[in-house]
C-alpha cells in the first residue's frame, strides 16, 4: 500500500466552517473526549477501519501527528452514520451513501489531501462528488485487502528476526523511502527528509518494526502501522533482491504473523493489484484476499 508515514507532515488548519447540514445529516468536527464513541462506530467493522482506529487510538482525535481533521457525520437524533478523517490521507467510513456525499463536500474545501484511500466501491462513490471541486488526481491504484486470521506453520525459525532498535534506523530509512516512491511516485526524502526520518523512528520506538540483518544488510523489513484489541495492519513489507526467491520472505512474514496473531484475532495489509510476487508471498504465508481497495493520489 501507499504508506501511510511516507509523507511531508503539513500542519492542516481547521476549516473556517466546522458544520455543515445536508437534509437529515449533520457534520462537526470531532473533539479529544469523543474517542470511545467514534471507536465503538469504527469497531463495527475492525478491519476496514483498522487504520482510522489506530490514527485515534494513537494520537487521539486532535492531534498534528493525525494530519488531519477527523469529522463526524450524524442523523437527526445525533448518531453517528459517518466518521471521516479529512487531510494528507483522507478515509472514510460511512452507512449511507448520502454521509459520503455530505464528508466528500467537506473535503472540497480541504487544498492539501495528498490520498483517498478506502474500499474501492466506496471510493468510487465519494470521487464522484469529491471530484467537482476537489483536487484532480494523478494517480490511481487499485489494491487487495489480504487478511490473516490462523498462524501458518513457520518451517524454520529466523533465528536473526527481531524488533527494530535506533540503531537500525539508517539501514530502514532508504528502504521505507523506496518503497513509498515505487507506490506514490513521490520520493519522501526528497520532499521532506527530517520529517520522514522522524516518522520511522518514531515506529522503531512504539516497537512496530521487524527486521532482519545480517552482517549489517537489511535482509527483510515490515511494520505496524495500526494495532487495535482485535486487528493488526502492516505495511512495508520488503526483502532484499538478493535474498528473494529464497523462501526468506514467507519464513519472516510467517514468523511475524505467528507472533502477532497471539495478541489479536486477525492480521491485514494491502498489496497492488499488479504486484503479482507480494500478493504470492502473502499466500504462501497464509493470507487470503479479503476485499478490493484503489487509492487515488492526488496533485
Amino acid at each position: 500500500m501507499a504508506s501511510l508515514a511516507n509523507a511531508v507532515v503539513v500542519p492542516v488548519t481547521t476549516p473556517p466552517i466546522a458544520s455543515h447540514t445536508i437534509r437529515s445529516l449533520t457534520t462537526e468536527i470531532l473533539r479529544n473526549g469523543q474517542e470511545d464513541e467514534v471507536l465503538e462506530f469504527l469497531s463495527a467493522r475492525p478491519i476496514q477501519t483498522i487504520v482510522m482506529a489506530g490514527f485515534v487510538r494513537d494520537n487521539g482525535l486532535e492531534s498534528a501527528l493525525n494530519r488531519g481533521v477527523f469529522y463526524s457525520c450524524r442523523d437527526a437524533r445525533g448518531h453517528l452514520e459517518g466518521v471521516a478523517l479529512i487531510g494528507h490521507v483522507t478515509m472514510v467510513e460511512a452507512l449511507s451513501d448520502e454521509a459520503i456525499k455530505i464528508i466528500a463536500e467537506l473535503a472540497q474545501r480541504e487544498t492539501r489531501i495528498n490520498l483517498i484511500i478506502g474500499e474501492r466501491e466506496k471510493i468510487r462513490k465519494f470521487w464522484d462528488e469529491y471530484k467537482t471541486s476537489g483536487q484532480p488526481s494523478r494517480l490511481v491504484c487499485q489494491q487487495l485487502l489480504f487478511e490473516q486470521h490462523s498462524p501458518s506453520a513457520v518451517r524454520e525459525e529466523v533465528r536473526g528476526l527481531r524488533l527494530a532498535t535506533l540503531a537500525d534506523l539508517d539501514l530502514i530509512v532508504p528502504i521505507h523511502a523506496q518503497i513509498a516512491f515505487e507506490e506514490s511516485g513521490v520520493d519522501p526524502l526528497a520532499a521532506d527528509p527530517d520529517a520522514f526520518r522522524e516518522r520511522c523512528a518514531r515506529r522503531i520506538e512504539k516497537g512496530r518494526v521487524w527486521v532482519w540483518i545480517k552482517n549489517g544488510r537489511l535482509l527483510f523489513k515490515v511494520g505496524v502501522v495500526s494495532e487495535g484489541p482485535d486487528v493488526i495492519y502492516l505495511e512495508g513489507t520488503w526483502v532484499d533482491p538478493e535474498a528473494r526467491g529464497k523462501g526468506h520472505g514467507q519464513r519472516c512474514l510467517s514468523q511475524v504473523s505467528r507472533s502477532l496473531l497471539k495478541r489479536v484475532r486477525a492480521i491485514c495489509l494491502l498489496v497492488n493489484e499488479n504486484n503479482h510476487v507480494a500478493q504470492s508471498l502473502y499466500r504462501r504465508a497464509g493470507y487470503q484476499i479479503c476485499s478490493q481497495y484503489e487509492t487515488i493520489f492526488l496533485q
